[in-house]
């Protein structure tokens, strides 16, 4: 007997149980009333519900210049929730391959490439089944929330009123027991009927094996009048009448068992509304292991000697019910389980290559034949697929097909930030504890740059061949090109790179160019075993992993042939620069009310002849000027730098001037109603005004023995026998580093002298 405990803990799991269960059913004027209150999830196709489920997960992109003029949307989208969270097996997408998935899902919802196959194509150990994996789990997990919902038909046929009663089926029963008129009683053991016998419920429950959406079963000359009456949201109205997502809801037909059934029940009952009453809907119940609404083929899956299937208990009760075998036929191909859901090849190799070859009449007409009867079937269709592979089918003579297959490069993680990513997510968050900052994204580097082309036509366009930015970037501008696979644009580009960046040469390098990149260097595997190897060998207990390790490790022949030349000492450059720059953030003081205030009185004097010797009074700040060639040159020098001869100086400021007068003043102040100090402008002017001064903030230090032996010497009792000065800028510096940089204090120490003793202040002086 169950004690009280079981018992309540088996009820509390039969109400969660009941909560989630799929199959209760709707009467169509009930889901009729669900429609007109809510339409937008009644109206989703598989391609529409698609795009919902990746938006679902994936929040809004972000944009890290959103003011840019030349903007191509290229945005940071966090993957996490949709391909990571919850997975076995965590797939890290990379920005470049985030901004194509959301191009995909956005084409797929408007309806403009919806009859073809799309095959994500790539490299051996790139993830491409592991996204595809996580992809479909997460996909059938959104379709058990309240927001992934989605209905389909099943027929609840009331047999009494198309004639049948229980005395036919006793009938039946005693007609399959005589043997040579011996009755039951006579014959202990009677034999087996030759088919199954009707069943003596009063109602006939008939499923739709295609999942039409129930909106089908309108008659389609009559569903635009009716939803003009039944829908009140006049806005939704306006999309679903005028858009081409919605043009299916006007075309398409139902399956052959529903029409056929709907008009057998006319034929019988002779009233369109008994008809309906026995129409009712239910949630459409993904289920990728029972492939209901997706199915998943490996190429090692045999296929089934025969597409078609049948249910012979529905069928037989249905013949019985209409007096015809041929009436309704219920007979359906597996294609129909994934008819609004997904239909996906693991690999187009051995039954796979037979599998698509056979999607080619469903893509080109959405239709199959099942005998002599048309199945609608609406997919959306993936793969996944070799580059080798690719050729082999090209080979197939598919060329009738090839127009219908579309293909979604997915190549090694190009971006060195989701490169990093995987090796916290391999090897456990920690691991990033034993790296001074930097040093962990510099190996995911190295590993990229062996992905990357070595040529880029479009940074030869946009740059020429300059040597300005020798000192912190490779000859080929692969360190470039990675900074702006992650969407961020280098401080060290020059004013005139930064103008010059436009929409042409973005689209050109990030969109095209990148497209060729990724299948080739170090794969996916091959460097979790190298990351392996290097930190096994470098993150000892007590030490943090630097860059002259990372350098050590890569200086060997067989490791090195696939890294551009001259890259890892690039990459050194650049990392020497970057931490300077860091140590003159952390140890710069700046009056934030004097900069601004210049600014602004700057801002305003540009508009006015210096010739003159005006004297006015800044509308800003309200301080009065005195327009000389020395009030712009200080400000001039300030912002653009020591070194700024004199021409530069006056094109900055007609250039500044117009900015000023053309998009400042009369847009975002006049207009938008922002303050000088919110323009992009004053923005621009404030962050180029800081940045200068900075760069001379270490002259007086740099060279004064008592500075570097104090900052060897933090942390311990020797540290106190220094001035009180001294200490007070180490400790200053130290703070911050930490806090803005992610050094530990003995990390902050280790990399000021580093930088002390190789001179890399004067070096990028």
């Amino acid at each position: 007997m169950a004690t009280s405990h079981s018992k309540n803990a088996l009820d509390k799991l039969n109400k969660k149980l009941d909560e989630k269960q799929q199959g209760a059913l709707i009467p169509f004027s009930k889901f009729l009333e669900t429609l007109r209150n809510d339409p937008y999830p009644v109206f989703r196709n598989i391609f529409h519900l698609f795009y919902d489920f990746v938006h679902y997960y994936l929040p809004k992109g972000v944009e890290e210049y959103p003011d840019d003029p030349e903007t191509i949307n290229f945005k940071d989208y966090d993957c996490t929730k949709l391909l990571v969270e919850g997975a076995d097996h965590p797939f890290f997408v990379d920005r470049l391959f985030a901004n194509k998935l959301v191009r995909l899902t956005d084409s797929l919802k408007r309806g403009v490439q919806q009859n073809k196959v799309y095959l994500f194509e790539g490299p051996h150990g790139s993830g491409k089944s592991t996204f595809l994996n996580n992809l479909l789990d997460k996909f059938e997990e959104y379709t058990n929330t309240p927001k992934g919902v989605a209905y389909e038909v099943i027929w609840k046929i009331d047999k009494k009123k198309l004639g049948w009663s229980p005395n036919k089926l006793e009938n039946i029963i005693q007609d399959a027991l005589q043997i040579d008129g011996c009755e039951k009683k006579d014959c202990p053991e009677p034999p087996k009927p030759g088919k199954p016998l009707t069943s003596n419920s009063e109602y006939l429950e008939v499923p739709c094996p295609s999942h039409d959406n129930p909106i089908l079963l309108i008659p389609k000359h009559h569903r635009k009048e009716f939803l003009e009456d039944l829908i009140k949201d006049t806005k939704f109205k306006e999309e679903l009448f005028n858009t081409k997502e919605y043009e299916w809801v006007f075309k398409k037909e139902p399956c052959t068992i529903c029409t056929s059934l709907y008009q057998a029940l006319l034929d019988k009952l002779s009233s369109p509304a008994e008809v309906f009453n026995m129409l009712f809907t239910r949630k459409y119940s993904f289920n990728k292991r029972l492939g209901e609404g997706i199915s998943v083929f490996n190429a090692g899956d045999e296929q089934q000697r025969s597409d078609v299937v049948t249910n012979q208990a529905i069928q037989n009760q249905l013949a019985e019910l209409f007096g015809d075998s041929n009436k309704v036929r219920y007979i359906y191909s597996r294609y129909a389980k994934t008819n609004n859901g997904i239909y996906a090849l693991m690999d187009i190799k051995d039954s796979n290559v037979h599998r698509l070859k056979n999607l080619h009449g469903i893509i080109s007409e959405g239709v199959h034949k099942v005998e002599d009867l048309e199945e609608n079937v609406e997919s959306l269709f993936l793969a996944v697929i070799n580059p080798e592979d690719k050729e082999d089918l090209e080979k197939e003579k598919m060329k009738a097909f090839s127009d219908r297959l579309e293909y979604i490069r997915q190549p090694y993680v190009l971006d060195y930030k989701t490169e990093a990513e995987i090796y916290k997510s391999t090897f456990g968050k920690q691991i990033e504890n034993h790296f001074l900052p930097r040093v962990l994204n510099n190996f995911a580097k190295v590993i990229i740059a062996s992905r990357l082309n070595v040529r880029s036509d479009a940074l030869v366009d946009w740059l020429g061949n300059t040597s300005q930015y020798n000192r912190y970037c490779d000859e080929n501008k692969l360190l470039l090109k990675m900074s702006l696979y992650t969407g961020v644009i280098p401080q060290w580009l020059s004013e005139e790179h930064r103008k010059s960046f436009t929409a042409n040469i973005r689209r050109k390098l990030i969109l095209e160019e990148a497209e060729k990149e990724g299948f080739k260097g170090f794969s996916g595997r091959e460097t979790l075993a190298l990351f392996d190897e290097f930190y096994s060998a470098y993150a000892k207990k007590g030490q943090l992993v630097n860059m002259t390790n990372l350098m050590k490790f890569f200086n060997r022949d067989e490791l090195r042939s696939k890294i551009p030349r001259s890259f890892i000492e690039s990459l050194k450059n650049l990392y020497d620069y970057n931490i300077v720059q860091e140590m003159k953030e952390s140890l710069y003081y700046y009056n934030e009310k004097k900069i601004s205030t210049e600014i602004q009185n700057y801002l305003f004097a540009i508009n006015f002849d210096v010739s003159e010797g005006t004297k006015v009074k800044c509308v800003y700040t309200g301080e009065n000027l005195e327009l000389t060639n020395d009030f712009f040159d200080t400000i001039e020098i300030r912002i653009l730098g020591a070194h700024t001869g004199s021409s530069a100086r006056k094109a900055f400021r007609e250039y500044t001037q117009k900015e000023y007068t053309s998009k400042t003043l009369t847009q975002e102040i006049q207009i938008e109603g922002k303050k000088i100090t919110e323009t992009m402008l004053y923005k621009n002017l404030f962050g180029k005004y800081v940045y200068n001064l900075k760069e001379n903030v270490l002259d007086p230090l740099i060279e004064n023995l008592n500075f570097r032996n104090s900052i060897k010497d933090y942390g311990t009792k020797a540290f106190d026998t220094y001035d009180k000065k001294i200490k007070g800028d180490v400790e200053y510096l130290i703070n911050n580093l930490t806090k803005k940089f992610g050094y530990t204090k003995e990390g902050a120490s280790q990399v000021c002298v580093y930088i002390i003793d190789n001179h890399l202040a004067k070096k990028f002086s």
